[in-house]
């Protein structure tokens, strides 16, 4: 007991002297904590909802409790595997040609020697990030439609001149095009970052073994940012269920719903306009379920086969 409380006392002790040695960063990182706090960890006490008949005239523990019985709903809905079917594809897609692109862009930024060139291209290459989601979802319609820039350029090749977006068949790919138009600039900053670390002395050697660009770019600098790409893989995997719903609602309609329909739309559909509460809720804990095991056997599968992981 008198061994337990002098650790205490120490742990106390040493704390008030890492808080005065370090005020200025713990007052910085206040607000985020404060952010996560009241915006993430204090709505999980909603989670509940999920386990009962929510009714908001009696509140969430007046409400009455009905165990599972919205979870096995789901899972029996008609819509569960199309749902999973849509979500899982578009994630795969998004995952499979979009992930790669940020890492070939910083790298061809990496090799250009103009400095005022490079920032010019990074600067087009980052406007569309900035661009509000309305009015990329606005661009993607008029230039998908059956007279838009896109449409015609495709007749030219001998494609048929329609209304892509109303297509089921052609959603996935005008989603993905977009993300990768819309996001590879933006995401492409942390591995140029990344790149900085690579030591120019791995690159000298090389050449003076002979290696070329090529060869250089396989051996030194993939291996130099591979922790990098290794966590903001685990990163994507861990939010693989997590397909934006905003750009999705605007963008599909019901002609498309066969493949464009996702989890997180069903959500919209049933929790904000038809106020099914604890149903959406349901659906939306056993999406969050999902997407923390693959995190956890992302990282633990990366531990396990490199030296690079979230923890």
């Amino acid at each position: 007991m008198q061994k337990s409380k002098v650790s205490s006392q120490n742990f106390i002790k040493s704390w008030k002297t890492d808080l005065r040695r370090n005020g200025e960063i713990y007052l910085v990182a206040l607000p985020v904590i404060l952010f996560f706090i009241l915006f993430h960890y204090k709505s999980m006490y909603g989670v509940i909802i999920a386990f009962k008949n929510f009714s908001p005239t009696k509140g969430i523990m007046g409400s009455e409790w009905v165990g599972f019985k919205y979870f096995i709903q789901f899972f029996k809905d008609d819509y569960f595997l199309r749902l999973m079917k849509n979500t899982l594809t578009i994630s795969l897609a998004t995952l499979l040609f979009s992930f790669p692109v940020p890492i070939i862009f910083a790298l061809l930024l990496n090799e250009l020697k103009s400095k005022a060139f490079s920032r010019g291209v990074q600067l087009v290459a980052y406007l569309p990030h900035f661009i509000s989601l309305i009015v990329i979802c606005g661009l993607i319609s008029k230039f998908t439609s059956a007279d838009g820039i896109v449409t015609n350029i495709l007749a030219f090749f001998g494609m048929d001149k329609v209304s892509y977006l109303n297509y089921p068949q052609y959603f996935v790919p005008i989603y993905v095009i977009s993300d990768i138009w819309q996001e590879a600039g933006w995401n492409s900053i942390i591995y140029l970052a990344a790149l900085t670390g690579v030591d120019p002395q791995l690159y000298e050697a090389a050449s003076i073994d002979g290696a070329g660009k090529f060869k250089q770019t396989i051996h030194v600098t993939l291996p130099g940012i591979t922790p990098t790409i290794v966590v903001m893989l685990i990163l994507r995997i861990g939010s693989l269920l997590n397909v934006g719903y905003e750009k999705i609602i605007l963008l599909y309609n019901p002609i498309t719903y066969e493949t464009a329909d996702v989890i997180s739309t069903y959500v919209y559909r049933y929790g904000i306009l038809d106020g099914s509460w604890s149903y959406s809720t349901a659906i939306g804990l056993f999406n969050s379920v999902i997407n923390f095991i693959l995190l956890i056997a992302a990282n633990k599968i990366s531990r396990k086969y490199s030296e690079s992981s979230l923890w």
